[in-house]
């Protein structure tokens, strides 16, 4: 659980690695009642899922929520499904325009609980290369190291 009250559902780990982050924003997500109950037994799979504009509105594609299985007749027949995204006016346009550039997309990075209602994380994103994403390994394999260093030197001077 975060600190702001959030309960993580799912979360897309490979974006931030394939994608370099440039803007997030909150968007509400409509469900049917059924999905939302798998949503609570934490079935939700974000490998692929991408957001979308068509007609002057934001949808969700291939996020797999799994079917109910109490629910037998509600279920949807795909759980791939596409689902609307509800965002404000304003906030449509301005990612449209922008996503509308060469190279941007528009990504989910977490499935989470605010409230007791379903939201979802999108980013603005533009792909890394090969060699950025080989950068961005090797920091974090120094970091590690220097925190392990650090951690092993400060626990032997106590002795």
């Amino acid at each position: 659980m975060a600190d702001d009250g959030r309960k993580i559902i799912a979360r897309n780990r490979r974006a931030r690695h394939e994608y370099e982050v440039l803007d997030t924003v909150e968007a509400g997500i409509a469900l049917l009642g059924p999905e939302v109950k798998s949503l609570r037994e934490g079935r939700a799979n974000m490998g692929d899922a991408f957001a979308y504009f068509r007609r002057g509105e934001c949808y969700l594609g291939k996020l797999h929520i799994s079917p109910y299985e109490p629910a037998t007749r509600d279920n949807p027949d795909n759980p791939q499904r596409e689902r609307k995204l509800l965002l404000h006016r304003q906030q449509i346009e301005r990612l449209s325009s922008r996503v509308a550039e060469r190279g941007l997309t528009l990504v989910p990075l977490s499935l989470y609980w605010k409230d007791g209602r379903a939201k979802i994380e999108l980013a603005l994103v533009r792909g890394k290369r090969l060699r950025d994403k080989r950068e961005d390994l090797k920091r974090r394999e120094a970091d590690r190291d220097a925190e392990r260093a650090m951690r092993d030197r400060g626990g032997r001077g106590r002795r």
